[in-house]
């Protein structure tokens, strides 16, 4: 029998909703079936925790005495540059942010030990931060220059914003050469000496609803500790992508954008992160609670790491060049048990993505519905 979310949230106000993590489905599923699951679970709770360069925060940091506009000049976040081609005082500093004087990779590898991920990480902890701005001045706006140090708690508006997040799927990378390479995967040892993937596998959202079917615009989630919302389709968001016979996409296919109060946040599930030889960048927290609306949404949340494919890609020519080879497709579970096989060699693995923090946040998620504080929101849209 069919539910809808508004029956699920007046289950959850009563506090008689049943919920379960994506990992505990799975169990529930062998012991119970998928009919009698369908009609007793309410709610599956999915998360990922993982680095994404396309994260960032938008900020409105008040009017100086006299006003300035940053807009058209520079604007600095302890040292890291921000964009302020928004208006007078609104700024957008992204995750992958360098200060002006980093090497880089000039000195090879680079280390990239503070960027703009860095400074959302300092902002969500409470610790002052250093801005700069150096701009024109107008009639209405004649300061140029503005130093001073801005706090969350005294920001009328800190938003986290993620162009892209929460993969459907990702490769698994590894490296041909015969030199160590350094890459938004890690770093890859020469001739296959590592394989480095980036996915909580079962528990990652877009896997348990892989046609976006409850999860869509207006969607509300855990994000960054906080509450949050799918704003948009992601970045790259390509479901058209080549499937599994349970529907689950074998390539990097579906991703979201995300909103959400940055005041409202922890730095447990907001960190800055540094990649050698690569860059600065983000690693966020999220989760997203599917509604069991129907037994094919149940059959979607009990899928199992050995169900879900990832392809297996060369990092260090065929990636960089733009060339789609791809040497072997791996599941999740020989990819969580730490060696897969490639070209006839152990290779050990290894994930960027923590699937115990992924754990938790699942976890975490399903203690907010239970406690009656958590309501499921309806789509507005769906995913486009």
């Amino acid at each position: 029998m069919a539910k809808t979310i508004k029956e699920i949230n007046e289950r959850i106000k009563k506090g008689k909703a049943i919920v379960v993590t994506a990992e505990e489905i799975i169990d529930l599923v062998k012991k119970k079936g998928i009919k009698r699951c369908a009609q007793e679970v309410d709610v599956v709770t999915t998360a990922t925790f993982g680095p994404m360069c396309s994260s960032g925060v938008f900020i409105n940091f008040g009017h100086s005495k006299p006003r300035i506009k940053v807009g058209g000049g520079k604007v600095y976040l302890n040292d890291v540059p921000a964009y302020g081609g928004l208006a007078a005082v609104d700024i957008y500093l992204g995750a992958s942010a360098l200060p002006d004087d980093d090497p880089r990779n000039k000195v090879y590898p680079g280390e990239f030990g503070y960027g703009g991920g860095h400074v959302i990480e300092e902002l969500v902890k409470g610790l002052d931060i250093r801005l700069k701005a150096f701009t024109y001045g107008t009639d209405c706006y004649p300061r140029k220059e503005l130093e001073t140090k801005i706090n969350i708690k005294d920001l009328d508006k800190a938003v986290l914003y993620n162009p892209r997040n929460v993969y459907q799927n990702y490769n698994v990378a590894v490296n041909l050469s015969d030199r160590v390479i350094y890459t938004y995967m890690g770093v890859l040892e020469p001739q296959l000496g590592n394989a480095n993937y980036c996915s909580a596998g079962q528990l990652s959202p877009l896997f348990n609803d892989p046609y976006y079917e409850t999860i869509g615009i207006g969607t509300r989630i855990f994000l960054g500790g906080g509450i949050g919302y799918i704003a948009f389709s992601g970045t790259q968001h390509n479901p058209r992508v080549k499937r599994t016979k349970q529907g689950i996409p074998k390539r990097p296919a579906g991703t979201l954008a995300l909103i959400g109060d940055l005041k409202g946040m922890s730095p447990k599930w907001l960190i800055g992160t540094s990649f050698t030889g690569y860059g600065a960048t983000l690693t966020v927290g999220i989760g997203i609670p599917i509604p069991i609306l129907n037994e094919r949404i149940l059959k979607f949340t009990a899928i199992e790491d050995s169900q879900i494919y990832a392809p297996v890609i060369d990092y260090s020519k065929a990636y960089p060049m733009g060339k789609e080879v791809v040497l072997k497709e791996v599941n999740y579970a020989q990819l969580r048990s730490g060696t897969i096989r490639i070209r006839g060699k152990e290779v050990p693995t290894s994930s960027l993505s923590s699937y115990a923090k992924a754990r938790e946040i699942a976890h975490i998620l399903k203690d907010w519905i239970k406690r009656k504080g958590f309501l499921l929101t309806e789509p507005v849209a769906p995913l486009p």
